[in-house]
């Protein structure tokens, strides 16, 4: 196995960071903000971000999963859900990708039916070509081709997570 040319820099990714995070740091100025990585794809995005978002903030996390490989199986799968109690609170889900849009739109509905004040989505990295259930993306990182990718938090079967950019990967035969 081996991963392919690199697709975003740790330079590209950085700057983006930043400005994703001075964007979401405006809009959530006076409200009560609860930050949800889904992991473990998003978790180098989700640190990296919250740490430029000025305004005061909650953590929390949910583990959910629709791959095996690099297949979606369109079934999805809460290994840990948010432990907050929503209710007042506006909550902004921190996604590594959204390809098919099947998994997050799950994760959505399922926080929605919580009563939170509002529920936005901010990716790293979006796959418009993939689409199969539309989600609304608040903040976007990058839209990417139709390329299976691993790095900065995105594997294959739980490898490559610790590269620091985002290559395209390809198998070796």
């Amino acid at each position: 196995m081996v991963t392919g040319k690199p697709l975003l820099s740790s330079e590209q990714i950085s700057q983006r960071v930043r400005e994703l995070g001075n964007m979401i740091s405006e809009d959530y100025e006076g409200k009560n903000l609860i930050a949800v990585g889904i992991l473990k794809g998003a978790f180098m995005f989700f640190s990296d971000l919250v740490k430029t978002i000025r305004v005061p903030l909650s953590l929390d996390f949910m583990i959910a999963s629709s791959y095996l490989g690099t297949s979606s199986t369109e079934e999805v799968h809460i290994k840990r859900d948010i432990e907050d109690d929503l209710s007042d609170k506006h909550v902004l889900l921190i996604e590594d990708i959204i390809d098919t849009g099947i998994t997050l739109n799950y994760i959505r509905e399922h926080v929605l039916a919580r009563s939170p004040e509002s529920v936005k989505i901010c990716a790293l990295l979006d796959k418009k070509e993939r689409r199969q259930v539309e989600v609304p993306v608040d903040y976007r990182g990058f839209e990417i081709p139709n390329e299976f990718v691993v790095g900065y938090g995105l594997d294959y079967n739980d490898m490559f997570r610790n590269l620091p950019y985002i290559s395209i990967f390809k198998k070796s035969t």
